[in-house]
């Protein structure tokens, strides 16, 4: 059994926003949260495991970025102005984490691989739903070396798009 993460995360797109309001209490916040959390579930789906809760997995993700980046928060704010003069500014008050990975949006992804010719984008969107090397060299009836190829190609062409994308 095959799952499609990008139909599970439409599915449980409010809840996952929910839980993200809930942790951050901030509306711009949560939707840079929910953002990171639907890329990362997209660049990890190979390692969710058929037949465990996707919600809880897509939770434990979220939960996880949202510490992380707490933690990122607090070392930065470390620095402490002592300084009499009032006159001089807090250095740190204008800070922002850059979160340019977290901002790239699921459809944008999707429609890059979409630009993938069928001999590479079947092979590489087997490979994103679960399907094993072998399982989808035996039903594409292709060599194992070329499926192992193909799906490097398409990685390789799909972060040459994104990193195009981001630069332009």
């Amino acid at each position: 059994m095959v799952i499609d993460i990008s139909k599970q995360l439409v599915k449980y797109r409010s809840s996952l926003e929910a839980f993200a309001n809930s942790l951050t209490r901030n509306v711009d916040d949560a939707d840079d949260l929910f953002q990171e959390t639907a890329f990362k579930i997209i660049k990890n789906g190979d390692k969710y495991n058929v037949g465990t809760n996707f919600r809880a997995w897509s939770y434990t993700i979220m939960r996880n970025i949202f510490i992380n980046n707490y933690r990122k928060k607090k070392r930065r704010n470390l620095l402490i102005d002592n300084t009499e003069n009032d006159f001089y500014l807090d250095t740190n008050q204008g800070s922002v984490a850059n979160t340019g990975e977290s901002n790239m949006a699921f459809d944008e992804i999707m429609e890059n691989i979409n630009t993938l010719s069928d001999e590479f984008r079947i092979p590489f969107l087997m490979r994103y739903e679960g399907y094993k090397y072998d399982e989808i060299s035996e039903e594409l009836n292709l060599p194992l070396g070329t499926i192992k190829s193909r799906i490097h190609f398409a990685r390789k062409k799909l972060k040459e798009m994104l990193e195009a994308k981001s630069f332009s």
